[in-house]
């Protein structure tokens, strides 16, 4: 039964995540998976100069061309691994940089947890002169994901933060490219889907801890999420409905790549 329960919220003025108490460990469990990197890195095309906006720990930067990364928590800036693009304090809605000052700019995995999405999108139009590339997730398609039977506070939660498709494809340029990212079956990126053939991994605090969905449902509907999961993956439950994707090489589910340009 899905609770009433209000998600918590924590005002912080980078996100609607507070990633300086809740963001370690973001290094480790949420790696850049190789085949969606070069998903991204092709979408950039040609740029030689990149910025790269909520960049976190510098998960998906090119290492083949110039990048500038904007995080505004300096618990993930600390974790950005020796040689990585420097990281300016700056958020998305208010960039310090003139128009056209890079080639390209890219958002991975972060649109949804800006205070003014809309506002960043046409700051990254602003200040590229070409492709404007964003990862993000379809609202509208989490309900492909088995987890909304264990969890469906956990995915309405998700479907409001992220914004629709078609506002972002408007935001970043005409014409807009959207493109749906399978997710293989051994991806290093932590995100929810990414184990939707292990979901064993769900059953691991640290691995929720690196899914800040988690942090917008009540305690009582995780604790239920988790022990029903727990229990069917015991019985067989699971694997009688959901069994198949523990070898199917790739799922497509939430994840799109969207590519405006000029």
């Amino acid at each position: 039964m899905t609770s009433t329960h209000t998600p918590v919220r924590r005002p912080v003025p980078g996100g609607d995540v507070d990633y300086e108490t809740g963001g370690h460990g973001y290094a480790t469990r949420r790696r850049p998976d190789p085949r969606v990197a070069a998903l991204v890195h092709t979408a950039l095309g040609d740029a030689r100069t990149v910025l790269n906006v909520g960049a976190g720990a510098g998960s998906y930067e090119p290492g083949d061309r110039y990048v500038l990364a904007v995080e505004p928590s300096a618990t993930m800036r600390a974790q950005r691994p020796a040689g990585t693009a420097p990281a300016v304090d700056a958020t998305a809605e208010q960039l310090p940089f003139d128009d056209d000052s890079f080639d390209a700019a890219m958002a991975t995995v972060t649109v949804h947890q800006w205070s003014d999405t809309l506002r960043g999108l046409a700051e990254l139009r602003r200040v590229a002169r070409g492709r404007v590339v964003v990862l993000t997730f379809d609202g509208d398609a989490l309900d492909r994901f088995w987890l909304a039977e264990y969890a469906p506070e956990l995915i309405a939660v998700e479907r409001g933060r992220y914004p629709a498709i078609a506002d972002i494809a408007d935001a970043i340029g005409s014409p807009a490219d959207v493109i749906e990212v399978p997710i293989p079956l051994d991806c290093v990126d932590g995100f929810t889907e990414a184990y939707y053939g292990r979901p064993e991994q769900l059953l691991d605090p640290a691995v929720r801890a690196a899914q800040s969905a988690w942090g917008f449902v009540d305690e009582t509907a995780i604790a239920r999420a988790v022990g029903d999961l727990r229990a069917d993956l015991a019985s067989g439950a699971w694997d009688a409905r959901h069994g198949n994707l523990r070898t199917q090489p790739e799922f497509t589910g939430s994840l799109r790549l969207i590519v405006g340009g000029r």
